[in-house]
């Protein structure tokens, strides 16, 4: 996505307003015993709040409470973090400091601010009906048509798939500039993503270069399933369903009394990342969040955001309030880690991930989401995978795979984040979700008394 050309007069004032006041971010290690308080104040833009969510998340901090406030042109963020782990943050301060800072001073107008630029790889993007054994048939090509894969994210949600994937020519080590051979790549896998029954609407399969990976990448995953409307069709499904912390609860409700704010509230079973998920879509689909509360008791969350869209207004039909419900639990579900994770890591090779997607479809397994990077010579990979009918694989097949593939290589993980979330309350004490008031009863006196 392109840079936008700011209009000449209120966007030098914004600039101006910019450095003039530029972000300070604050790191208190003292005022709690089981979170490290990360304070950050800087003037008021659109996707400021996203920006501060997404320096947290890729120095891999998790957020467990947090308030957002807003006032004029200035707003403050209060992050209550720990480590991936579980544990108060002990690296440098100076060194985290000053990598939020830097990503928050980023060229405003620039949507990509963040983004790594690989002049030696080519991006693809794909979308489509997901089916049993696609992600093989899509390494499948790119090994036969002499690509190299060296980063990739996938995600399926909704009976959809979205990738984005990484490739070098695997001869020259070159990315692929060539228009005939950019050419016969998007047509290959146009074709695979084309196989599968009920497709809706016409797969996409985008060549680009020079690649952008790394920081932006879960952003853009969310704009290209977004743009597929994988958020169609879930209304039946989840009135259906039983509640539980698995089905996230979203609502969205009008408070015209307190200036026209539309009240957003999400509960869910906790997980990384999900505060950014969250944040993403509301900027992407441009709503503005000025006031916000986020808590966790053990591994429950809960979001509570008071926003309007770009134009000022509220949201103002009920067709729009849908809209955002539905948009908000894809965004969540999108992420959802369904199925058994496992760890590939082994030297690559060429030809590596065609070989292992085709040992899980041979076994019946269905790749549900995917993590695939190189390191060196190494490659690093995760994959989630389930039986072809959505359920937990049985471990015979799972005992299959790994002898076939590699008892050294691929490793049966239990997802990290399960380990110590269900005694993170126990070790903040036992309060959960006391620590921070709702908006409703706090914020409104702060602001408006």
């Amino acid at each position: 996505m392109a840079c936008r050309s700011p209009t000449p007069l209120l966007d030098e004032y914004e600039l101006f307003v910019n450095r003039m006041n530029t972000p300070r971010v604050v790191i208190d290690n003292a005022s709690s015993s089981s979170t490290t308080l990360i304070k950050v104040d800087s003037a008021r833009k659109h996707g400021i709040l996203l920006e501060a969510v997404q320096a947290l998340t890729d120095l891999d901090l998790s957020i467990k409470k947090g308030y957002i406030s807003s006032d004029g042109r200035w707003f403050m963020d209060v992050f209550h973090c720990t480590d991936q782990q579980g544990r108060k943050i002990t690296a440098d301060t100076s060194y985290l400091i000053s990598r939020i800072e830097r990503c928050l001073t980023m060229d405003p107008f620039c949507d990509f601010s963040h983004n790594r630029v690989l002049d030696h790889l080519t991006s693809l993007e794909l979308t489509g009906s997901d089916r049993v054994g696609l992600l093989s048939e899509v390494f499948a090509v790119l090994a036969d048509l002499n690509c190299s894969v060296v980063e990739a994210k996938v995600w399926t949600h909704n009976k959809r798939i979205g990738a984005i994937i990484s490739v070098k020519d695997e001869k020259s080590g070159s990315p692929i500039e060539d228009k005939q051979t950019a050419n016969r790549i998007r047509a290959r896998l146009k074709h695979v993503l084309k196989g599968g029954n009920g497709l809706r609407g016409a797969p996409l399969t985008e060549v680009s270069y020079p690649a952008r990976v790394g920081m932006d990448a879960d952003r853009r995953m969310h704009q290209i399933m977004f743009a597929d409307r994988d958020y169609e069709g879930m209304d039946d499904r989840w009135r259906k369903e039983e509640v539980s912390t698995s089905s996230p609860l979203v609502s969205v409700q009008n408070w015209g009394e307190r200036r026209g704010y539309s009240v957003v509230t999400v509960q869910c079973r906790d997980r990384p990342k999900l505060l950014f998920d969250v944040v993403c879509t509301l900027t992407d689909m441009e709503y503005v969040v000025f006031h916000g509360t986020m808590d966790t008791t053990g591994d429950l969350a809960h979001q509570e955001f008071y926003i309007r869209h770009l134009d000022g207004n509220p949201i103002s039909s009920e067709a729009e309030r849908e809209r955002v419900i539905q948009c908000l639990r894809a965004a969540i579900l999108r992420r959802s880690s369904e199925g058994v994770r496992l760890e590939l890591c082994t030297t690559d090779r060429p030809g590596l991930l065609a070989f292992v997607t085709r040992t899980f479809r041979e076994n019946g397994l269905s790749v549900t989401r995917a993590d695939i990077s190189t390191k060196g010579p190494k490659a690093v990979n995760v994959f989630y995978v389930t039986d072809a009918w959505g359920h937990m694989p049985d471990q015979k097949i799972l005992d299959a795979v790994v002898q076939r593939i590699g008892e050294e290589d691929l490793k049966v993980k239990e997802e990290p984040w399960h380990r110590y979330c269900s005694g993170s309350a126990a070790r903040e004490g036992g309060t959960g979700g006391t620590g921070l008031l709702s908006i409703g009863s706090i914020v409104w006196k702060k602001i408006w008394a």
